[in-house]
């Protein structure tokens, strides 16, 4: 196999491997927080935007050329990640941080070497510890979110079961 099919494949894999995981997620739960890990995986998109145009990092591989690079890692490991994470850790804030942290420092040292030695993805202006921070920046923003979601569908249920309550 030639070294820019290995890369692609590794983006496949990367993309589709997560959605694999969402029969054992459950029902109730991809209901829940899905709504959250759409919202945060868009900002990571527009996001992607903004660093492309400053040149905080740059994806060199992509599964197809129509395609942006970043397109395997926020529509896999991160849009079905955040929903694990949520899922595991809500309503337990410093566990939901704490595990943020860990993975997020994953990706952030071992994986983008990875992907750095492999002609990935590289980090150009943003140093990794501006990495770390913006990952903690999107852990805090996803689970004020969900958050708000949950406060939502509480004042819906009190208003559905007291409809004179205004």
């Amino acid at each position: 196999m030639n070294h820019l099919k290995y890369k692609k494949v590794i983006l496949w894999i990367m993309l589709l491997l997560p959605w694999l995981s969402l029969p054992f997620l459950g029902k109730q739960a991809l209901k829940r927080f899905f709504p959250a890990g759409l919202f945060i995986s868009t900002l990571v998109f527009f996001e992607n935007m903004v660093a492309k145009k400053r040149k905080w990092w740059v994806y060199h591989e992509t599964i197809h050329p129509k395609v942006t690079g970043d397109f395997p890692m926020i529509w896999g490991p991160f849009l079905i990640g955040s929903m694990w994470i949520l899922r595991l850790t809500y309503g337990r804030f410093y566990l939901y941080m704490l595990l943020n942290i860990a993975v997020d420092s994953f990706f952030t040292y071992p994986l983008v070497t990875i992907f750095q030695k492999l002609g990935i993805s590289s980090l150009i202006k943003l140093k990794r510890y501006q990495l770390s921070l913006l990952f903690f920046f999107k852990s805090a923003l996803l689970y004020a979110f969900q958050l708000m979601v949950e406060k939502m569908k509480r004042t819906a249920a009190q208003k559905q079961q007291d409809p004179l309550q205004d």
